[in-house]
């Protein structure tokens, strides 16, 4: 057996979404994306005179199903071994699985010295499953479902979060099947926050932006009631946080800061000592700047 090239792609994660629901035009679900310094790595090595595609972890059958499509993609036979690392811990809302394959994508092409564009990979993923839009670099407006691209935003000046994990994990595809109980009113309201969101990422207005991420994370106990809420925003309010930020569709709820306080890491610690009482876990995490979202 002759193994070829071997290529190595990466993609970073997401805390949750800024801003999702349903807009009223067709009722068509969307997310905003919030890219935090976490990432999935894919190594692809092709062995050109063998069809086996072989996946570690073999638990990642999505990003096995992703290497065969990306090969036909490229006009390229044979199979090949794909290695993944993450940051992202699964079944959170980190966007975990939408990192993992578009890692891959990425591994996959540049193993032959190739790339694929955003627009290409969102059509590789939408074969498999809905996506977030990190295939794109910054902040986006993404519709999920249709693995298709609404609006790039911008990129934000430097957040950290203080998350908490209340635990277990979520089933993403689950959850987008689920019926959304949002009326006609809240799709209005979601459109607005939209454009708010975008003026508000447009300038760099991190309050804005905190207004609207409480709001979206508010909203959506329409969907799935997320507990501790209360308590993290009274939290938020102690430490003078810019608001909370929701992952819509897992386990994390967070306590967004300027990412240059000086009085952060004493706010963190505040935070963990006082609302104990929780459980789960206090995870930090910050956000991506324009300098570092490039892969």
């Amino acid at each position: 057996m002759s193994d070829g090239a071997v290529g190595t792609g990466r993609a970073f994660g997401t805390f949750g979404e800024l801003l999702q629901g349903v807009l009223p035009e067709h009722d068509r679900d969307f997310l905003v994306t919030f890219p935090v310094d976490a990432w999935a790595t894919a190594t692809f090595q092709h062995t050109p005179d063998r069809p086996d595609i072989v996946v570690g972890p073999t638990t990642k059958l999505k990003s096995h199903r992703l290497v065969r499509l990306a090969l036909n993609e490229l006009g390229e036979g044979g199979g090949g071994r794909l290695t993944l690392s993450s940051e992202l811990p699964e079944g959170k809302g980190l966007a975990s699985s939408s990192a993992d394959l578009v890692a891959t994508a990425r591994a996959v092409a540049a193993a032959f010295g190739r790339t694929f564009d955003e627009p290409a990979i969102e059509s590789l993923l939408r074969r498999i499953e809905p996506s977030d839009g990190v295939m794109y670099d910054g902040i986006v407006a993404f519709y999920h479902r249709e693995v298709r691209l609404l609006d790039v935003l911008g990129t934000l000046p430097p957040l950290a979060i203080i998350g908490h994990d209340e635990g277990g994990q979520v089933d993403t595809i689950r959850h987008n099947r689920l019926p959304k109980p949002f009326t006609a009113r809240d799709k209005r309201e979601y459109a607005r926050m939209l454009v708010e969101l975008a003026e508000a990422v447009d300038s760099g207005d991190l309050r804005t932006v905190g207004r609207i991420t409480t709001r979206s994370a508010e909203m959506n106990a329409k969907l799935r009631p997320r507990g501790g809420f209360r308590e993290l925003r009274r939290a938020c309010n102690e430490v003078d946080g810019l608001g909370l930020v929701l992952a819509h569709s897992g386990t994390m709820l967070g306590i967004l800061l300027d990412g240059d306080d000086p009085e952060q890491d004493t706010k963190t610690e505040y935070v963990r000592r006082n609302f104990a009482t929780l459980g789960g876990e206090f995870i930090g995490h910050r956000s991506l700047s324009r300098a570092r979202t490039g892969v």
